[in-house]
């Protein structure tokens, strides 16, 4: 039995050819992210939620003042009333 030769001696020298170093930097680029404008949007939503419910329920600068307010005899008048009866109204949606 006889072998025959199939092709060139050193076929595997055409195979091997790579790219150069320099070529192979060129060709990297750099890394990008893009945030749309609906992930803004909702981060900005998710922020301002975050301070909310931070945010202590109750006032007390707030009740400390209105206190004071009550205290003073010529605060409550006629004016003041119709006000907070009118914010009543509004907040039940029966004006």
């Amino acid at each position: 039995m006889t072998i025959e030769r199939l092709g060139p001696v050193e076929p595997a020298t055409k195979i091997n050819k790579t790219k150069t170093s320099a070529e192979a930097v060129q060709s990297a680029k750099a890394d990008s992210v893009t945030v749309s404008e609906e992930a803004r949007r909702t981060a900005a939503l998710q922020q301002t939620a975050d301070i909310v419910h931070a945010a202590p329920d109750i006032r007390m600068d707030r009740v400390e003042e209105v206190k004071a307010k009550l205290q003073d005899p010529n605060y409550i008048n006629d004016k003041v009333v119709a006000s907070v009866a009118d914010s009543i109204l509004d907040a039940f949606g029966i004006k």
